[in-house]
């Protein structure tokens, strides 16, 4: 498979504290990936390894193709990066911004960097400083499209904007990314579902899932078993049954390997006399809700 991004082993520790416990993760190329976890799960620190921010304790990481320990500006004039605390020139004036960025950056496109300008209503004129946010994050962005990157990495992107201008961003960055690989980190699930292809699942420094979000989506579901009478319940559960629950007539628990089939038949082997089994399918938010709550069981 070709990867824009890959991962063996990957870890991170600082002072003895381990921040990223043996990561590896492929990142298809012309993928939309994006890391998703609790904060403090170790997304933007991953991102910091992988941009050579960070060095590695141990494992390796590659991007495009390089060891991230050995990033050279050949391999950034290819990647456009974007975070959360992105730090930009406030003396300068967005125009000047991008001129100034633009010799540096051999397939700078000046006719895409006006384009973009236009799109995200940004006046060139205007110096950054002046600029809410938002803004900024769009005067960031549009600095990242417009040389047209193979790779464009972004590090909770839409922390603290409100809904229209995270609208804007999603829609410019899907717009002028046609081609590229988008690598991002959020805890904004219900935005990331509306566009990522891709999911990886950080908590506590560990991966635990990294899978395609449709295949993802398509094997987890809320199961609820409708009874007659209050049911008794088994001593011991299916480990793809999380969650369990009961009230009164009815038990609930997420099912993370649904099959239509095998599913009724394992439930019917437990509960003899459901009435009546509703599989429901589940956002985003709630399958990591189901998985967070699961783990913290577990402690």
């Amino acid at each position: 498979m070709n990867c824009a991004i890959r991962t063996y082993d990957l870890t991170k520790t600082f002072r003895h504290t381990p921040v990223l416990n043996g990561i590896s993760l492929e990142v298809p190329a012309g993928s939309i990936y994006a890391l998703v976890g609790p904060n403090g799960a170790g997304k933007t620190t991953t991102i910091k390894v992988l941009m050579n921010i960070f060095p590695p304790t141990s494992g390796r990481s590659e991007v495009l193709d390089a060891d991230s320990r050995h990033l050279a500006p050949r391999h950034f004039a290819q990647i456009g990066y974007v975070s959360e605390n992105q730090e930009l020139p406030d003396w300068m004036t967005v125009g000047y911004f991008l001129d100034y960025l633009a010799p540096f950056y051999p397939t700078w496109d000046h006719a895409l960097a006006g384009e973009l300008l236009r799109q995200f209503q940004l006046t060139p004129d205007r110096k950054l400083k002046d600029l809410s946010r938002g803004m900024r994050m769009k005067a960031a962005l549009a600095s990242s499209l417009a040389y047209r990157p193979r790779l464009i990495v972004l590090d909770e992107p839409f922390t603290g904007l409100d809904a229209l201008v995270r609208d804007e961003l999603i829609e410019g960055l899907l717009a002028r990314a046609e081609n590229t690989t988008i690598f991002i980190s959020s805890h904004d699930l219900a935005e990331i579902e509306s566009f990522a292809s891709h999911i990886g699942y950080l908590e506590q420094g560990r991966l635990r899932i990294s899978e395609e979000l449709e295949t993802l989506s398509a094997r987890f579901r809320e199961i609820v078993l409708a009874f007659e009478a209050a049911p008794e319940m088994p001593r011991e559960w299916p480990e793809t049954w999380l969650q369990p629950e009961t009230a009164g007539t009815v038990v609930r628990f997420v099912e993370t390997r649904f099959d239509p089939e095998e599913t009724a038949a394992h439930a019917r082997r437990l509960f003899p006399d459901f009435r009546d089994m509703a599989a429901n399918g589940m956002p985003l938010r709630s399958i990591f809700v189901t998985l967070a709550k699961t783990s913290r069981d577990a402690r």
